[in-house]
C-alpha cells in the first residue's frame, strides 16, 4: 500500500491544469500515483490577462491536505510550473495583479529595450530566444508602470508558491534561465543587463540548484493542512523537469509537448551564433547540461480549437482525419498567442498571407495538426544546420505524446523515428530531483 511507502510529492502546474503526484519506489521501480488534479485558467483584470495566484495556492494546499489525510508519509515535496511569469513582492505581501505571459503589455516597450541593449548583444550575453513575454520584457514593463518602485523581490511562480508554503524566498537555476536575464557564461543574473535596463539590483539573488532544501511548511500551515514535510527545489521550470525524466539515446531530439511544444537537444555548451539567434533558439539550463531548444506554439492551438468547436480531443482528431485536405499556416505567428477564436485567427492568417479562407471545420482541424508537424520539421532543419549534426530519434513527452495522429504526422514530416512516451514526464523529473542525494 502507498501509505506504507516512503513517498515524495511532485506538484506539477501547467497553464491549463495542475496535479499532485506521489512517487515512491516499489520492487526497485519508481511508481507514481495522481492524488489530486485541478484546473488552471487565465483571468481578465481590467483588460489584462493575469493568473489567479490566490486560487492556485488554495489548490496547492488542498492537494497537500488530502495527501496528509490519507496518512501518506511524505519525505519531501517540490513544485514546478511554466517559466517566465513571476510575482512582485513588497516584503511579505504580493503586489497584485500577477500578469500572465499571454498578456500584451510588453509590446510597446520592446523597441525601447532594444535601443538600450540591441538584440544581438542581448543574445550574446544570455543565449535566450526572443519572446515578447520573456521576464526581461515584463520586468522592464513593470518598471515603466511604476510597479517596481515599492517591490522588494520578484519570485517566479513555482518559487512564489514554495515561498507561500515555507516563508523562504528562492531563485532556482533552471527556471531563472527562462528569464532572459542570465549571463550564460557566469550562470548568474547579468549585472550588465540589470544596469542597462535600470532595474533594481536588490531584486536579483544567487541561484540555487535542484535538490536544494528550502525548509519545512510554516507552522501555521502545517496545523491547517494536518501534517508537515520538507519543501525542496526541483528543476522548477516544467520543461527542465520533463527533459530530466527522459531516458533517451545520446544525441536524440526531444519535444516536450503541452500547451507549448519545446523542441530541442541536450548539449554540453551553449550555442550563441548568429544563425542560432536568427532561428530563435534558446540555451536554457538543465541540471548539468544546456537545453538548446525552441518554443513552438504547440497544443494551445488544438486546445483552443477544441473549445471553439465544443469537441473533445478524440472527436477533434476524428474530425481532422475525416478529410485529406489541409492548408498549412505558421503556428508561431503572434495572431495565435492569445486567440480566443482559433478558426477566425487561422483565417485571418490565411487572408494576411494571400491564401483562401477555409470554412470547413474538418479542413481547419486537419490544417492544425499538419501545421504543427510541419513546424517541427522546420525547427529540426534549423537545429541540424546550427549543430551540424543529423539526429535520428525524437522523444515526445507530455500531453502531446498521447496524440497518435500528431505523432504520425510528426514522423511523416520530419522523417525521424518518433518515440512517444505518454508518461507524466514533468512530475517524474520533479520526483527524481527530490530523490537524488
Amino acid at each position: 500500500m502507498i501509505n506504507e511507502m516512503k513517498a515524495y510529492l511532485a506538484i506539477d502546474i501547467g497553464a491549463s491544469s495542475g496535479r499532485h503526484i506521489i512517487g515512491y519506489y516499489c520492487d526497485g521501480k519508481l511508481k507514481i500515483e495522481e492524488i489530486y488534479r485541478f484546473k488552471n485558467y487565465l483571468k481578465d483584470y481590467n483588460g489584462s490577462l493575469v493568473w489567479d495566484i490566490d486560487y492556485l495556492f488554495e489548490q496547492v494546499k488542498e492537494g497537500i491536505k488530502i495527501i496528509f489525510s490519507k496518512k501518506i508519509d511524505i519525505i519531501s515535496m517540490a513544485i514546478d510550473t511554466w517559466g517566465v511569469d513571476y510575482a512582485l513582492l513588497k516584503g511579505e505581501e504580493i503586489i497584485y495583479p500577477v500578469y500572465a505571459y499571454r498578456d500584451s503589455r510588453t509590446k510597446k516597450y520592446i523597441s525601447e529595450i532594444e535601443q538600450l541593449i540591441p538584440a544581438n548583444e542581448l543574445y550574446n550575453v544570455t543565449g535566450i530566444q526572443f519572446q515578447e513575454f520573456n521576464t526581461i520584457y515584463q520586468l522592464y514593463t513593470d518598471k515603466k508602470m511604476g510597479r517596481l518602485d515599492e517591490a522588494s523581490d520578484f519570485l517566479l511562480i513555482p518559487e512564489l508558491l514554495s515561498y507561500l508554503l515555507t516563508g523562504v524566498k528562492t531563485h532556482e537555476y533552471t527556471n531563472a534561465s527562462t528569464t532572459g536575464l542570465l549571463d550564460s557564461d557566469t550562470k548568474a543574473y547579468s549585472v550588465e543587463i540589470i544596469k542597462k535596463l535600470g532595474l533594481k539590483q536588490s531584486l536579483f539573488h544567487s541561484l540555487l540548484k535542484p535538490g536544494y532544501v528550502i525548509g519545512n511548511l510554516k507552522p501555521s500551515l502545517a496545523l491547517e493542512l494536518g501534517g508537515n514535510t520538507l519543501v525542496k527545489l526541483c528543476a522548477s521550470h516544467d520543461t527542465a523537469s520533463a527533459v530530466n525524466a527522459i531516458d533517451m539515446v545520446e544525441d536524440s531530439l526531444y519535444i516536450s509537448s503541452g500547451t507549448w511544444s519545446l523542441l530541442g537537444v541536450k548539449l554540453k555548451e551553449a550555442i550563441k551564433t548568429k544563425e542560432a539567434r536568427l532561428a530563435n533558439y534558446s540555451n536554457e539550463y538543465g541540471k548539468d547540461y544546456i537545453r538548446f531548444q525552441k518554443n513552438i506554439m504547440g497544443l494551445w492551438i488544438i486546445q483552443t480549437l477544441s473549445k471553439n468547436l465544443n469537441l473533445d480531443f478524440v472527436e477533434l482528431i476524428k474530425l481532422a482525419k475525416s478529410t485529406n485536405k489541409f492548408q498549412l499556416f505558421d503556428v508561431n505567428d503572434n495572431l495565435f498567442l492569445a486567440s480566443n477564436d482559433m478558426v477566425n485567427s487561422i483565417n485571418e492568417w490565411y487572408e494576411k498571407n494571400n491564401l483562401p479562407k477555409v470554412d470547413d471545420f474538418a479542413i481547419i482541424a486537419n490544417s492544425c495538426y499538419h501545421s504543427l508537424a510541419n513546424s517541427y520539421k522546420k525547427a529540426i532543419d534549423e537545429l541540424e544546420s546550427i549543430t551540424n549534426k543529423v539526429y535520428d530519434n525524437i522523444y515526445i513527452v507530455g500531453g502531446g505524446a498521447k496524440n497518435t495522429y500528431l505523432n504520425e504526422l510528426t514522423a511523416k514530416y520530419t522523417k525521424k523515428n518518433v518515440i512517444a512516451l505518454p508518461i507524466e514526464a514533468t512530475a517524474i523529473g520533479n520526483l527524481k530531483a527530490q530523490m537524488e542525494e
